[in-house]
């Protein structure tokens, strides 16, 4: 009797240290292997040069702030085009290289600021395009960070919540090249990233990245 090939993931962690990278990295990659993959840890960014990318099905960047070279983005931005899945959350995600413009362009968003800090009271508002990610879940209310962003137009939001009467995305999905990209702005903690409405979004998210 065969056995079924585990999907692959590297989770990549590292950066501010007040988002907790290491926690976060360790509950999303217990998230993962539930379902079940192989997870490789990383704690440096010399893994996207140093590894075989196109040898996972999905990455997961958790690393808030800080820079990175070419010799780190280029192997990422071409493993994400030619197919391997992208997915993340709050600034580990999308506020990580201020400078990195083809970054920010794959993962869909830039973090811009979050008024009134973290103890913010908001909604986050189920809607948009019809999904698996958010099949059968409902508006919510959080106390955060309510993430204000730069978002590329071509996303496809899944989530939003209000600024006044602006409304801002909080998920989405996006295609780079062959790849599925995922973000959920939630997640400035690792009790934040805990509720049961994160976990599901970002194990669904995951998933649905990794084409799984």
């Amino acid at each position: 009797m065969e056995t079924a090939i585990l999907k692959k993931a590297l989770i990549v962690y590292g950066g501010w240290e007040g988002h907790s990278p290491k926690a976060v990295a360790d509950i999303l990659a217990g998230l993962l292997r539930q379902n079940p993959f192989d997870v490789t840890l990383a704690d440096t960014l010399d893994a996207y040069k140093d590894l075989k990318l196109d040898d996972f099905h999905l990455i997961v960047p958790n690393w808030t702030m800080g820079t990175i070279t070419d010799e780190q983005l280029n192997p990422l931005l071409a493993a994400v085009k030619k197919g391997v899945g992208l997915a993340g959350l709050h600034g580990g995600m999308c506020d990580s290289f201020r400078n990195a413009t083809e970054y920010q362009f794959m993962t869909g968003g830039q973090w811009v600021a979050h008024p009134g800090n973290d103890g913010v009271t908001y909604t986050v508002h189920i809607g948009g395009a019809p999904s698996p990610i958010t099949e059968g879940l409902s508006d919510f209310s959080v106390t955060s960070e309510q993430y204000y962003m730069h978002v590329d137009p071509v996303n496809t939001v899944l989530a939003t919540t209000r600024f006044g009467d602006l409304v801002m995305p909080v998920v989405w999905t996006k295609i780079w090249g062959q790849g599925r990209v995922f973000y959920c702005s939630l997640g400035h903690t690792p009790t934040v990233v805990q509720m049961p409405q994160t976990l599901t979004l970002m194990e669904r998210g995951m998933l649905w990245a990794a084409r799984a």
